[in-house]
Order: C-alpha cells, then sequence, then structure tokens
C-alpha cells in the first residue's frame, strides 16, 4: 500500500513567536505559535512541527509552556525540537503533549545520545534534523556538510554518512532541512533529497525552499515520503495547505 504524503506547516519559534528568515538569517515576525497551529490544524495540515530555533544556541531548553498551549489546540501529530538533550527532555516533551521529538545539535555531538530515546521510547518518537548546506570542502565527499546550533556552526561532517550512522542507530525519521534553500521559495534542494534518500531507508521529510505549490511534486518525485514548509503558508492564502495537496494529487500522489 502507498503511504499517502503528509504536508507538514513548521513553526520556528523564537521567545515565543513564529519567526522566519532567509538561509536562517533575518528572522521577522510571523505570528503567534498557539494560533498558527490551530489555524493548520482546521486548513488540513497532517501533522505540525515546532522548532524552537534559538534553544541550543542560546543553551537553554525548550519553551515547554509554548509547546503544552500548542499541542492543546490541535488534533494532529506535533513535533517538538530545539534544545533536546537527553532522554528526559524527550519524556518531558511527550507530557507536554509532544507526539515526537526532534534532535540536532546533541545528537551530532554524542550520537549515543540516539541510542538512549530510541531504547527508551522507540525509534517512532525520534526525528533526526538535519541542516545540511553545500560546501567544497573536500573532506565532505558528499558536498553536503552537516551544520548545528541552528546553522550557525559547520560541523566537517558528511551529510549522508551521518544520515547513515543516525538511523543504524535507531531514529524514526529524518527531517532534511537544506540551510542553502531556506527561506528562498525557490523549489527544494532536489539533488539533496535524491542523495539522501539513496541511502536511508526511514520516512523522510523535505524540507527548505518551497515557495509555490508546482515546488512539491517534484521533492516527492526525488524520495521525500513528506514535505514541510514554513514561509508560504505563513505568509500566503489562507487556503494554501489545500492548494499543495491539490498539487500534489494532480502530480498522481496519494495524498491524505
Amino acid at each position: 500500500m502507498t503511504v499517502a504524503i503528509r504536508v507538514i506547516p513548521c513553526l520556528d519559534v523564537d521567545a515565543g513567536r513564529v519567526v522566519k528568515g532567509v538561509n536562517f538569517a533575518g528572522l521577522r515576525d510571523a505570528g503567534d505559535p498557539v494560533e498558527l497551529a490551530r489555524r493548520y490544524n482546521a486548513a488540513g495540515a497532517d501533522e505540525i512541527t515546532f522548532l524552537d530555533v534559538t534553544a541550543s544556541s542560546g543553551d537553554r531548553q525548550t519553551t515547554y509552556d509554548v509547546v503544552s498551549r500548542t499541542a492543546e489546540e490541535i488534533f494532529i501529530p506535533l513535533t517538538v525540537g530545539g534544545g533536546v538533550r537527553t532522554a528526559d527532555d524527550v519524556d518531558r516533551l511527550l507530557r507536554y503533549g509532544a507526539d515526537k521529538a526532534s534532535i540536532n545539535t546533541t545528537a551530532v555531538a554524542r550520537p549515543e545520545v540516539i541510542d538512549e530515546i530510541t531504547q527508551r521510547f522507540g525509534s517512532q518518537v525520534l526525528v533526526l534534523s538535519l541542516d545540511a548546506r553545500r560546501t567544497n570542502n573536500p573532506e565532505v565527499a558528499s558536498g553536503f556538510e552537516v551544520t548545528t546550533h541552528g546553522g550557525r556552526t559547520g560541523t566537517g561532517i558528511d551529510a549522508l554518512e551521518w544520515c547513515r550512522t543516525a538511523c543504524e542507530r535507531g531514529v524514526g525519521e529524518i527531517l532534511l532541512n537544506s540551510i542553502d534553500a531556506d527561506g528562498t521559495r525557490e523549489g527544494f534542494d532536489l539533488e539533496m533529497i535524491r542523495a539522501v534518500r539513496q541511502v536511508t531507508t526511514v520516512p523522510l521529510i523535505a524540507s527548505g525552499g518551497a515557495g509555490e505549490p508546482h515546488h512539491f511534486p517534484p521533492a516527492i518525485d526525488a524520495g521525500a515520503d513528506a514535505v514541510l514548509a514554513a514561509s508560504m503558508f505563513h505568509f500566503g492564502p489562507d487556503d494554501m495547505i489545500a492548494q499543495v495537496k491539490d498539487a500534489i494529487r494532480a502530480a498522481g500522489h496519494p495524498v491524505r
């Protein structure tokens, strides 16, 4: 059976407000996360992803109170990331209403945290958030480098090798975000999606660059099981989720 493609709005949250920039910079206010989540739930979103974008760079915990208020307003799965450092953090997020936890910076620094989380809660609760950028570093064979701290810090780690390692350790899903495409609204990085799809079998969420409904089907053709966007939903018409689903359906892919 073919699994329906999921359409996922992303709430990048900083100091309790949704923000959005270009290439992870120049952030501008996009609204209240609770209100936006409520709106997207009503508009037909399949999931919501909530990323506290300065928790890791600011060395603080996720804003649990905002997570809780967001979870209370929606009836679809909620993934929360930013500042997740331990299995206990995941436990707390689940108790505050999250369905899945997303991890990035800490997993790169201490990969065994993936084992600790998945052994305690199962692979289905853990999403690897991978912020990757193109690089000419000869040590990064694929040309795609892992970054951490909200895209602020390069690691010299090959994104494809990191995907393999994380999957072997048990992550249940990968959220692949192209820093180069992020916020540009010029389309997904299809080459990056295809490259990651070739080395992994877990569900793959494509993120970064969506600006028009017609941008989504090519990402699915490249190997994405779900598609995520922020700017075009935050600043677009109220029926944008429906438009995206119509475009995906018209291209021959099943949607919910």
